[in-house]
């Protein structure tokens, strides 16, 4: 199989501010290139895009091309459900919004220590072994975000997983937070494969600190940064898929030409990465990625675009010229548009409570009140 994932997250949008407004069209054409390269797994769940996702895709790939021509993975909410019935209900409604008979994938969804509590406590690993004994689902794994101890709990307890989507990406390979390393370690140990998440970190390993992007151009003049990113989690043994959540043809395009007949990096390609790793987390304040699980898995009640917030405050951090500031344009906007401000956050903590990257979102609010706000004309 063809490494290469769709991840059909951050699809292109009519309006940048609905995640509802998918681009059919546009859509529609980068699904054709994707698949015309010779890929066929399409990476959906039930929140993604205001749970309009699950629709797209079943009109722009299953209504579209022959059943045997693609694959299909789609995630079971745990973090959402209820009942034991409504988790079933839930599944009943994802494959009638795809239009599907069968799952070729189905994962659990963000299994870390709470949602595999409710997991059981609503009786859906049996649910969905009982989907995959009957041929409903085909391969049954989960994705996690959690630490590696807790991981290797998981995988011994629950041999019958398949497969596990981890967040592999070489910023966070060495990271005490995210722990991609020792998770894929963890893995490898259990023989599970590999299915990965964020290898270009939400869009940020695809602009790079300048410095940082010299030092890969000045080895690879003719990769650019995303594929460099890419290619570290493709060529770690073991892996099976890298999504990549493509919201552009362009992207499409890019991705697959490279993703055709990519050889692994070599000793030296994995050195400079290294380095150009640190030369990053010299840069990045914020390490969001935006899934989005703060605010489709949590109800704010001051109504703050968190993962909005925290891309404008980073750009704003990396920039140079500070004589004027499109950021702080964008922020007025979502104020008028009545979105909360981060000045209004009451630290309730309950988006920290789901963020897979364990960001203190409460106490970053504060700076970024401090960045975007202060001597702000653009708000009222």
């Amino acid at each position: 199989m063809n490494k290469l994932g769709f991840g059909f997250m951050r699809m292109p949008l009519v309006d940048p501010n609905d995640q509802t407004s998918i681009n059919m069209p546009l859509l529609e054409r980068m699904v054709d290139r994707f698949f015309s390269s010779g890929f066929t797994y399409c990476d959906t769940a039930w929140m993604y895009h205001d749970f309009m996702s699950e629709p797209a895709v079943g009109k722009a790939v299953v209504s579209r091309y022959p059943r045997s021509s693609f694959t299909i993975a789609s995630k079971m909410p745990v973090g959402m459900i209820r009942s034991h019935q409504e988790g079933e209900d839930v599944y009943a409604r994802q494959k009638s919004k795809l239009g599907v008979g069968f799952f070729d994938y189905y994962l659990v969804h963000n299994m870390n220590v709470a949602n595999y509590e409710r997991a059981k406590k609503f009786d859906m690993l049996s649910f969905l072994r009982d989907k995959k004994d009957s041929g409903e689902i085909l391969r049954l794994g989960f994705s996690c975000h959690d630490n590696a101890e807790y991981l290797d709990q998981v995988l011994s307890e629950c041999p019958y997983f398949e497969f596990v989507q981890l967040q592999i990406n070489y910023l966070d390979w060495e990271s005490e937070g995210v722990q991609s390393r020792k998770c894929y370690e963890v893995c490898v140990k259990h023989g599970k494969p590999v299915f990965v998440m964020e290898p270009v970190k939400g869009g940020t390993l695809a602009k790079l600190p300048a410095e940082a992007e010299a030092l890969l151009r000045s080895v690879h003049p003719d990769w650019s940064p995303a594929s460099w990113a890419l290619r570290f989690a493709a060529s770690l043994p073991g892996v099976e898929i890298v999504l990549s959540g493509m919201s552009s043809l362009a992207q499409v395009e890019e991705n697959t030409a490279f993703m055709k007949n990519m050889d692994p990096l070599s000793h030296d390609d994995v050195i400079a990465l290294q380095d150009a790793a640190e030369l990053i987390r010299k840069t990045v304040a914020i390490p969001c990625t935006g899934c989005r699980y703060c605010v489709e898995e949590s109800t704010c009640p001051k109504n703050i675009p968190i993962p909005g917030y925290f891309a404008l405050y980073n750009t704003e951090k990396l920039r140079e010229r500070r004589d004027w500031s499109p950021e702080k344009n964008y922020y007025a906007d979502y104020v008028l548009q009545g979105r909360g401000r981060a000045s209004d956050c009451i630290s309730c903590h309950s988006c920290e409570r789901v963020c897979p990257q364990r960001i203190r979102i409460s106490e970053w609010m504060r700076s970024v009140a401090k960045e975007l706000e202060e001597n702000n004309d653009m708000l009222v």
